[in-house]
Formats: structure tokens, sequence, C-alpha cells
């Protein structure tokens, strides 16, 4: 007997495909549907109708794809989301993406072809296409940490404006005024708090030092190599401040490694609460995200959806906390 997996072999598809094709679903390009049902056709193919009607009953799995689980951030998400599907006796299927689009595209047709009952998805930076792919595969959907455009879709988000305001704000209260910061190259999250950095200076009527600004990817080697090269500069900056967890360890090595003495040289503020921050002396100010928060309530919204697939998108818009420590102190 032939499988659907060797209908999807012959036409060059996913098994998400074939079965759109059999259920007589819109949006497959027509030359798709051709090859599908040629190839169904070619193995004379018939879908197992009991197995399609057990299938077709309400999945007791929901889908969790996130950008990477060695961030804090997303463990924490992940552990929240667990948590209240536990409660609601269903089981998580969490895959990461690593930013990959092509990664996200095969967990996205693999939480099709596991039939899951709906899937909270961090995006990656590139996905904007692929949703609206997915949401006219009829998948009940949460979008946490970073906003599509022009996609009509249940998010939760951090107001990462005023987080990064007030933890700019508080470096400029402590009498820093050169302040380097990094921020996440491409991200949305990134310029977002760009955008915050920029405000407190503009609204204490001071100018940041654009040679002291540099845009990174996420990671910790990037922070390390940033601060390096800020270190350096003819007039180093008084203060640094990183926008994501992984930069904020690379950045603290460097720092650490150059025997530069936090607050007494310069001034060391981050965003994220990643265990370590509490354990240097001083201890880092930070700026805490309410991660747990994201994760329930991007499962409450995902259980609303999945009972009532028609209702308006909602966005929720959650405030971070800023956690002042000893790591920036007046100058």
């Amino acid at each position: 007997m032939p499988s659907i997996k060797d209908v999807a072999d012959i036409a060059g598809v996913s098994t998400a495909t074939v079965s759109r094709v059999l259920a007589n679903k819109p949006h497959v390009r027509p030359q798709v549907r051709e090859r599908v049902l040629a190839a169904v056709e070619s193995l004379n193919y018939r879908p197992n109708l009991v197995a399609r009607s057990l299938r077709v009953q309400k999945s007791n799995k929901i889908g969790l794809i996130v950008a990477d689980i060695q961030n804090p951030f997303f463990t924490s998400v992940s552990r929240a989301v667990e948590d209240l599907a536990y409660d609601h006796e269903l089981s998580v299927f969490l895959c990461n993406t690593d930013e990959n689009p092509k990664k996200e595209d095969i967990y996205l047709d693999l939480m099709q072809d596991e039939n899951v009952a709906g899937v909270i998805i961090a995006p990656t930076r590139q996905t904007a296409s692929a949703f609206t792919e997915a949401i006219k595969l009829d998948l009940p959907m949460v979008i946490i940490d970073r906003r599509l455009q022009g996609v009509d879709i249940d998010s939760v988000l951090i107001d990462n404006i005023d987080a990064a305001y007030r933890l700019t704000e508080h470096l400029i209260a402590d009498g820093h005024r050169r302040i380097g910061a990094m921020f996440g190259l491409d991200s949305v999250t990134g310029s977002q708090r760009h955008q915050g950095f920029l405000k407190a200076f503009k609204e204490h009527d001071l100018q940041p030092s654009s040679d002291l600004v540099i845009h990174v990817n996420a990671r910790e080697d990037e922070g390390y190599q940033a601060a390096k090269e800020l270190l350096s500069r003819a007039q180093p900056p008084d203060a640094i401040l990183t926008s994501n967890g992984l930069l904020s360890v690379g950045a603290f090595r460097a720092l650490h490694e150059s025997k530069v003495a936090i607050p007494d040289d310069i001034g060391f503020a981050s965003f994220d609460e990643t265990g370590w921050t509490t354990l240097v002396n001083p201890p880092i100010t930070i700026i805490e995200q309410p991660t747990y928060e994201i994760g329930q309530a991007a499962t409450e919204l995902l259980l609303q959806r999945i009972k009532n697939p028609n209702r308006p998108a909602r966005e929720i818009i959650l405030k971070a906390n800023l956690v002042v420590r000893g790591s920036c102190a007046h100058h």
C-alpha cells in the first residue's frame, strides 16, 4: 500500500501539501496540485479514510517554535507554555529554528503533519511570507517576541522602546554621557531598543556619540568583539549598554579581560536576567523581561483561538522591569 509519504516524494512536495490537495483546500499553486494528483494516479494511492478521520479529530498537542532554547529568554517562555499546556492536558512539541527560515518552514510543515491544535512561534526575521502561507493553513497561531508587519495575527510582545528608554535614562541619570551601546542587527527587537536609547538622549537634550553605537548579531562572540572595539576608541565610552543577554556575556568578558573596573571606570547595564548577572561583583543593572508571563499570555491566547477561530486578532504588550544594581553607580 503506497503511503502519503510516497506521494509526497514523487511529487517533490511535503506531506502537508499532499493533504491540502486531497482535502481540496485552497492556496495550492495549480502546477503543484497537478503534480500531486499525477503522483496519486500513478501510485493508485487511496487516502486511508479511517486514519484520516482519526487525524481530523481535535489534537491534544500544541507546537512551540523558538529561535534558540539556549537563550534564557526562550527557556523561561517555554517553561510557562509547558506548565499551562499541562494544566489543560496538552503536550508541547518544541522546535529550535536557530534563526534559520528554512528550518522554520520544515517545522511549520511538521506541525501540520502532526496535526497540532495550534502553534506558538517566535518568527525568524525573514518570515513574513511563510506566515501568510501558514495562516492559510488554518493553523491557529500566536506570535511572541517579534511583531510581524501587515499580518493579522495574535501576538504577545514586550514594550521594547520603553524598556531601552528606561535603561538608558538610568545611565544618563547616573552621570554617564559617552554611552557605548550594542543592538541586534536586522532584528525588529534591536531596532526598537535603539529607538528607546535615542529617545532618552533626546529628552535630556543630549547627543549620543554615533561612533559608540554598534549593530551586531546577538551572539556572545560578537558582544565580546564590539566591547573590545568600543574600549579601543580614542575616547572610550564611560558606560556600555547591551540590548540582549548573549551580547552582555561577551561584553562583560571583554571588560573583565581588559581589567576595566565596573562601575569606577565604566558603567554597565544590560537586557535580560541571565543568572550570572547577580553572581558578579558588583551585580549588573538589567531590564528583566516578564518571560514567564509572555509564555502564559501566548498559551492563553492560543487556547482562545483554538476554541474560537474567528475572533479578531489581539496584541498584548507587556512592560519590562528595570532592576537597579551596583554596575552603573553615580559618576
